[in-house]
């Protein structure tokens, strides 16, 4: 019974956490993170500049959480576990917005911003996850 206790914990440890992120994300009162992943596997979607960051934004978090449980798994440490992260996560996002739904970054504010959007977070994210899996 205690160890269902502890697990059941956890889960609403990590179920605030994802509740303090919805909260934090300027536009998450206009679009839900279900709407906006849909929206992302569709090669299709066509975007306004808010939806296309958003979605970004959530496939960034859902990178950090598998790469976290991955990299405490396989217990990737340091320096070199960190930048193969953020290497991987900023190839991904070039990758899902230039080849997968080949939009001009400059309509979204170019590289850099389509780089820095929910990285911080996501990052913050894949520590916690990394610590929580070790």
């Amino acid at each position: 019974s205690s160890g269902i206790n502890a697990g059941y914990g956890e889960f609403q440890t990590f179920q605030h956490y994802f509740i303090q992120i919805n909260l934090s994300h300027p536009n998450m009162a206009e679009v839900s993170p279900i709407k906006i992943l849909r929206m992302a596997c569709n090669k299709q979607t066509e975007w306004d500049k808010d939806e296309f960051l958003d979605s970004v934004y959530w496939i960034r978090q859902i990178i950090a959480i598998l790469f976290g449980v991955v990299w405490g798994i396989i217990k990737f440490k340091g320096i070199f576990g960190i930048l193969i992260y953020v290497l991987l996560n900023l190839g991904l996002i070039f990758f899902y917005y230039s080849s997968y739904h080949e939009v001009d970054e400059e309509e979204y504010g170019g590289h850099g911003e389509l780089a820095k959007e929910g990285l911080l977070t996501s990052f913050s994210l894949f520590l916690v996850r990394a610590l929580i899996s070790t």
